[in-house]
């Protein structure tokens, strides 16, 4: 596909939607940069070539009209001498040049419309690629933002080293009180099947014997005060 026919599509392109588009606009625009420099290179060779040829068919049609001017001049010098045989002869050469003109008129009009085209499209593409480099580093800077922001919400939804590391000594503590309950239990059955007179028993054979000489002294003072 040629310079020219791909004008209206270059023309019409809206780098913002191909942009809104991408899933990747980081690696989209660097894309974008890269087809519109290599377009911009292909737009300027084009251009400088098409522009020639707006000169060359411009040179040619100016050099028709001063040949058209330069006839009717003599025309009108041999009218002045009463040559009216040459006069005529110089009216069909402006005529025939006349013809020319026409046809080297609408040459020019299509050359020069070429160039306006190729030097709208190398402007448009200029400014394009000038947009994108000043863009290019916002997106990148945005888009190492979202990654970051991605990765601390993996991080905080996902089970992190902290919370498993709470979870294990929970677990670790709540096997320990399970532990304890069945000791505690061990030993309140263990206490149940002992005999309660042998508790007793062992109370009052631990209790201190009674004083037979303390009584003896008790009793002798009872009597001596007529008790």
């Amino acid at each position: 596909m040629g310079i020219l026919t791909r004008f209206k599509d270059i023309m019409s392109a809206n780098i913002n939607a191909l942009l809104d588009k991408a899933e990747d606009p980081e690696k989209m625009i660097d894309q974008c940069l890269r087809n519109l420099n290599s377009d911009l290179g292909k737009v300027k060779s084009e251009t400088a070539a098409i522009m020639a040829d707006e000169q060359r068919a411009r040179r040619k049609l100016d050099e028709c009209t001063d040949e058209i001017n330069k006839i009717q001049n003599y025309a009108a010098k041999a009218v002045s001498a009463g040559n009216d045989n040459d006069a005529r002869l110089f009216l069909e050469k402006k005529q025939n040049l006349v013809a020319k003109q026409a046809e080297l008129q609408q040459l020019y009009d299509s050359a020069h419309a070429n160039s306006e085209n190729m030097r709208a499209m190398n402007d448009k593409l200029v400014k394009d690629i000038a947009v994108l480099e000043e863009r290019r580093n916002t997106i990148k800077a945005k888009m190492n933002i979202a990654r970051t922001q991605e990765h601390i919400n993996k991080m905080v939804s996902g089970p992190s080293s902290a919370n498993s590391s709470i979870s294990a000594f929970e677990r670790m503590e709540e096997k320990a009180d399970q532990m304890l309950d069945r000791a505690n239990a061990l030993a309140e059955l263990n206490n149940a099947g002992n005999d309660p007179i042998e508790d007793l028993k062992a109370k009052y054979d631990n209790e201190p014997g009674v004083n037979s000489g303390i009584e003896d002294e008790l009793a002798a003072l009872k009597a001596s005060l007529g008790k």
